[in-house]
């Protein structure tokens, strides 16, 4: 590994969960973003979206961990697919899946949602962390970046509720 993601081998991956299942693959996928070609980046973040962002609205235990991740090959010079990145960053932001479930269960204590809601909040909160870097990105060179940087800080502003559980 290279300067990037040094601090991804301080995360237990063997012990959280993706939105569908093991959170094993993550660091080689993130790894494949930050030193593949385009060709290899682009399929390691649609495997990747997967695992942290099921379906574009599901997350996991292992999403929250993965985000500073995610914010910080978008950041980095030289990483292709930045656009894409923020995508799913914007996807996670807006993911209200779980709190709404728990709420039309009665409630997280109900129905087995005890987890699922905090794992939402973890993941806003560690992407909302990122504003700093999404802002830099809004004014990129390259068109589809700024753009999507750009819709990732409009979901910010729109001070996004969960529905109550």
């Amino acid at each position: 590994m290279g300067s990037l993601l040094k601090g991804m081998t301080r995360v237990p991956w063997g012990d959280l969960g993706g939105a569908q299942g093991s959170a094993r693959d993550i660091p080689g996928l993130l790894s494949r973003i930050a030193y593949g070609d385009e060709t290899v980046a682009r399929m390691a973040i649609d495997e990747l979206s997967e695992c942290v962002c099921a379906l574009g609205f599901v997350l996991g235990d292992a999403t929250a961990p993965t985000v500073p991740f995610l914010i910080e090959l978008a950041g980095a010079p030289g990483v292709p697919c930045k656009a894409e990145l923020l995508d799913l960053l914007e996807s996670i932001y807006r993911t209200d899946q779980w709190h709404v479930a728990a709420a039309a269960a009665g409630g997280p204590r109900r129905k087995g949602y005890k987890d699922q809601p905090g794992w939402e909040v973890a993941s806003r909160a560690a992407v909302l962390a990122g504003r700093p870097v999404i802002e830099g990105l809004s004014d990129a060179v390259q068109p589809d970046v700024a753009e999507a940087a750009q819709a990732l800080l409009r979901a910010f502003d729109e001070d996004l509720k969960f529905p109550e559980v």
